[in-house]
């Protein structure tokens, strides 16, 4: 069907609003009728993201109704008894519609809810699922996009976001509705007296906070000291606001000092257009405050409360934001460490981290004689490592990070979680800070032991179905046709996760690449550095991650400024 046919499906449809089809009537360029219509709005393994509004391509109640009733099928249809399903909601705009919408589609398919009484966390929701005892668990965020951008994720019955054999199956279920026809609904009082639904709220949380405090490490430290730190804390208008407070005001910290235009939930962000707290922008006001309040950390967490963005003073008295591989080695390398110190580190303990974090955390692990395992981006992928040790026994789960903010330790919750980083964070100051060292100090001194790791990303974007066409062709050139070397320098290895094939250039060797298939290609030169291409599965984007070592800041700087150089000359032609 083309996309003007499915314009006037939706025009013509019983099932549509007339408020609906007034916004499609008034859109005057057809470009935008046609990036609102050619494709259906894609459910893969995160669920479904998109902009807010009327079309197949865009989040609305009905490509929230018919994904609902899609994985209505796919529970109905694996799992057989009591069903039911949690869903949270965080502070973007439509979050609680989209919500009530997605309970009362369960809910007519004689599936329970447990739906939250106001918003929270995406770890709360995860955590909540395996809790509760729940066949699957929505949460409704675009996490940290801009504010017209809203999403849909989905968590299996381990808790962790579904990974691709069962976001292949929910795809199918869905695929098979015919029409907004087939997409059943309650009423949510209704919904209520038939004890179909069931809103939750303090009975969960206060289990998870428990949980979240039980991963305090050093635990006389933080109760003597806790009360001696003096933060600053910004929830950028989402989720985090209540639950990191709570958290770190019941473990002693008595200084937070929260941003107040940031404070309250608002899905216009308005002081932050882009809420990503790897954004140095979303941390203007927190630097506003800092010149009274002269805290020892700076944090911020994302709408959804999954990431975690650190600002600290460097060497020069100058404030930073530390990039999410920082974040991460730190706390690889305090949590490692002070494990080891207290003599509770397990031999069979593991870190985890995706094919475009850190090496440096590799570095680090290995020092202490602990594994690190790569998988491929995104979070699910190391929630799935998680149930698979909690099944086999084989490893002990330490610690897992991501380059994009996001890390957990523990393992009740299956996803990234920023309350539980910001708990471990203040708990690291705290002990540098007893020790007379700065952040920023301590990452130094990782440095100056394991070398100097800098990473970087470009983020290309390339809107509409011209730009996904433009992506697809630019990884294919580049998986057929690529230079022997970048920058003087040979390529020794590349990594092809689409055919799943790992190639020895110089010796000219293959092996199988043991992770899911997933249209990435990933090259290591001699020296150590590397360059992944991957397209973005939440946004419109192709991103470039580059990587190298230098002997020092200096060092390491000027070879990033002239392998990144090349690196983008290679992308930008395979762009053409």
């Amino acid at each position: 069907m083309t996309y003007k046919e499915t314009y006037k499906k939706w025009l013509n449809s019983q099932y549509v609003d007339e408020e609906t089809k007034e916004e499609l009537r008034k859109i005057q360029d057809e470009k935008e009728i046609e990036d609102r219509f050619y494709q259906e709005l894609e459910f893969g393994t995160g669920g479904l993201r998109g902009v807010i509004g009327a079309g197949s391509n865009r989040l609305n109640n009905y490509t929230v109704g018919k994904a609902t009733q899609g994985l209505a099928d796919y529970i109905n249809k694996n799992y057989s008894g009591e069903k039911s399903v949690s869903i949270a909601y965080d502070s973007r705009n439509k979050s609680k519609e989209f919500a009530d919408r997605a309970a009362s589609v369960l809910c007519a398919n004689g599936i329970s809810v447990n739906l939250f009484e106001s918003l929270r966390p995406t770890p709360v929701l995860s955590f909540t699922v395996k809790h509760l005892k729940s066949k699957a668990g929505i949460v409704i965020t675009a996490s940290h996009n801009p504010k017209q951008y809203n999403g849909y994720k989905v968590y299996n019955e381990d808790a962790g976001q579904v990974t691709d054999k069962a976001a292949k199956e929910i795809l199918d279920c869905i695929t098979a509705l015919e029409d907004f026809s087939c997409v059943k609904s309650m009423d949510l009082e209704e919904a209520k007296k038939s004890k179909l639904l069931n809103i939750i709220g303090e009975n969960v949380d206060k289990v998870y906070i428990e949980k979240v405090k039980d991963l305090t490490i050093r635990k006389e430290l933080v109760e003597k000291y806790a009360k001696d730190l003096k933060i600053i804390y910004t929830p950028i208008h989402g989720s985090g606001n209540i639950p990191v407070r709570r958290v770190l005001k019941e473990l002693g910290y008595e200084n937070v000092n929260v941003v107040k235009e940031q404070e309250k939930p608002d899905g216009n962000f308005p002081t932050a257009p882009y809420p990503n707290p790897e954004q140095p922008s979303v941390f203007k006001l927190a630097l506003e405050m800092a010149k009274e309040v002269k805290p020892d950390v700076i944090f911020g967490t994302d709408p959804d409360c999954d990431r975690i963005g650190i600002v600290v003073k460097d060497s020069e008295g100058e404030y930073k934001v530390l990039t999410g591989n920082q974040t991460g080695v730190l706390l690889t390398n305090y949590i490692i460490s002070s494990l080891k110190e207290l003599k509770e580190l397990p031999k069979n303990g593991v870190v985890i981290k995706t094919i475009v974090t850190s090496e440096m955390a590799r570095k680090i692990a290995d020092d202490y004689n602990i594994e690190t395992l790569d998988v491929l981006t995104g979070f699910k992928y190391i929630g799935e490592k998680i149930k698979e040790f909690e099944n086999t026994k084989s490893n002990t789960y330490l610690f897992g990070f991501e380059e994009s903010y996001g890390c957990l330790a523990g393992t009740f919750v299956r996803d990234k979680d920023a309350v539980i980083g910001a708990m471990l964070v203040c708990e690291m100051v705290l002990y540098y800070k007893n020790k007379g060292l700065s952040l920023f100090d301590a990452l130094t001194e990782l440095y100056n032991k394991y070398g100097y790791y800098k990473e970087t990303l470009v983020s290309l974007e390339l809107q509409g179905k011209e730009g996904q066409e433009k992506i697809q062709k630019a990884l294919e050139r580049l998986r057929t046709s690529m230079k022997k070397e970048v920058g003087g320098v040979k390529i020794s290895k590349a990594f092809d996760y689409k055919l799943s094939v790992e190639k020895n250039i110089l010796e000219g060797s293959s092996n199988k690449i043991e992770l899911p298939k997933s249209n990435v290609l990933k090259f290591i030169l001699e020296d150590g550095s590397w360059f992944v291409v991957r397209p973005s599965g939440t946004e419109p984007k192709m991103k470039v991650y580059m990587s190298v070592i230098g002997k020092s800041q200096v060092d390491a700087d000027d070879k990033s400024d002239k392998f990144n150089k090349s690196v983008m000359e290679i992308i930008n032609e395979a762009c053409k």
